[in-house]
């Protein structure tokens, strides 16, 4: 949401990922670009009704992309020693992006599952055998259990 605290939240996004992909060395600078695009288009917003707002990382070849959609048209303030560039969309709607080249000799590495994390959803898993069906089933606990959804709202 374009609210003054999706500055901070951008922020430990771009941070957490950059470490993540053991880009250390980008964190200030990507923290830097990102809170800068963030808080021109959260000083441009309705307080009223705030918009979404993406932020999205990308490692291109030799440099990370830092992009933010926003539904602000027009240029964000320039940031001095950065290039911001922008693109306007449908709808009223733009991206803006700074590249941060990577270091010499340093190559980003995404990263790969922790054995501790579970694995993504599109992983396939072995088939489970059926839960067994239930002998019986309460009438009286569903009857109290449907009474108590629909008398809720009392």
């Amino acid at each position: 949401m374009a609210a003054p605290s999706a500055v901070n939240c951008a922020e430990m996004f771009v941070r957490f990922a950059l470490l993540e992909w053991k880009l250390k060395p980008l964190a200030d600078d990507g923290a830097t670009v990102i809170r800068h695009l963030v808080r021109s288009s959260v000083e441009g917003a309705d307080k009223r009704s705030p918009r979404f707002l993406t932020v999205r990382l990308r490692l291109h070849r030799d440099v990370v992309v830092v992009e933010l959609d926003d539904d602000r048209p027009g240029e964000p303030p320039e940031l001095p020693g950065w290039t911001i560039n922008t693109v306007a969309l449908p709808g009223g709607h733009r991206t803006a992006w700074c590249e941060l080249p990577l270091p010499t000799g340093l190559t980003g590495a995404l990263p790969t599952r922790s054995p501790h994390r579970l694995p993504s959803p599109a992983t396939e898993y072995p088939p489970q055998e059926p839960l067994p069906e239930p002998d019986f089933l309460d009438s009286q606990i569903l009857q109290r259990v449907l009474h108590g959804l629909n008398g809720s709202a009392r």
